[in-house]
């Protein structure tokens, strides 16, 4: 089980909330082992999908992760209103300071619209790391 005791973000996109927040699993000399929690809330008047994902992580050594996918560990999941969804993954990172960003794709069943929501911008960076940035 992740402990995920950093500080929670948030970010609403047309009344659907997505928060999320990271904890560093393993710190090693070659790279970081990374942990997310996220939560995606219906906060809007009709039901939804969320079908998929396209989360990208850029680290300081130019190297760009992403994952376009559907569904999440093969679930996709229908939100109705005021109900949510809770997801947790982990990603190694070849670096000790990285950036996790991207957005979930939801269809408003209702509407039939699609759309991407954008999830919180999160910072992967180690407390040495964020050390040394405070010394320089």
């Amino acid at each position: 089980m992740l402990d995920f005791d950093s500080e929670m973000q948030t970010r609403v996109t047309d009344d659907i909330a997505v928060s999320a927040c990271p904890v560093l699993v393993e710190e090693s000399a070659q790279g970081n082992l990374w942990g997310y929690y996220l939560c995606i809330e219906n906060n809007s008047k009709h039901k939804i999908q969320v079908l998929g994902k396209n989360w990208n992580i850029s680290d300081d050594k130019g190297h760009l992760y992403c994952d376009d996918s559907l569904g999440f560990k093969g679930e996709i999941p229908e939100l109705e209103p005021g109900e949510y969804f809770e997801f947790t993954s982990t990603a190694p990172i070849d670096s000790h300071n990285a950036v996790f960003y991207g957005s979930c794709k939801i269809v408003d069943e209702k509407r039939q619209v699609t759309k991407d929501i954008l999830i919180p911008t999160l910072s992967l960076a180690t407390a040495h790391q964020r050390k040394n940035a405070v010394l320089n």
